[in-house]
């Protein structure tokens, strides 16, 4: 889905006309109707208020041009289940198991969060423990909550 068609799809299911969406965007309602033509896309400061407004990503209004995965255990990351900022905007970072309210969820060191998510992927999913350990042990150091420490 191209961003023009996403923001139709959200401001309809909303129940927002052009100018009502324009209104909470402090834009004009033509501003929104060449968005939704294609015409131009929002500048990045209105994609961010867009995301707050609609709570999604946007990752999700571009399109999803990328699939986004939590920073610190490595889930695949929608927006029903993307972690909250401190302020309750959608944090693109992290999901809500892991960060949630500003801060980390789980107080634990790379070595916890391998063999949580190690136990979860053998108990939910039936992988097998000599092969998710490793790939979890090369994978989680290079997410950005890792890199850090």
């Amino acid at each position: 889905m191209e961003c023009k068609d996403v923001l139709i799809h959200l401001r309809e299911k909303n129940g927002l006309s052009q100018q009502e969406l324009a209104d909470r965007m402090f834009v004009t309602r033509q501003a929104v109707s060449r968005w939704e033509r294609g015409e131009t896309l929002p500048s990045s400061d209105l994609l961010k208020k867009l995301s707050e407004v609609f709570q999604v990503s946007i990752n999700t209004l571009l399109g999803s041009p990328r699939q986004l995965i939590c920073q610190s255990c490595g889930m695949p990351l929608t927006d029903d289940i993307m972690g909250h900022d401190a302020g309750g905007g959608i944090n693109q970072d992290y999901c809500k198991w892991c960060y949630d309210g500003g801060a980390y969820v789980q107080d634990c060191t790379a070595e916890e969060m391998i063999d949580f998510c190690t136990n979860i992927m053998v108990k939910e999913q039936g992988a097998a423990p000599e092969k998710v350990r490793p790939y979890l042990q090369d994978f989680l150091p290079k997410l950005a909550r890792w890199k850090k420490a």
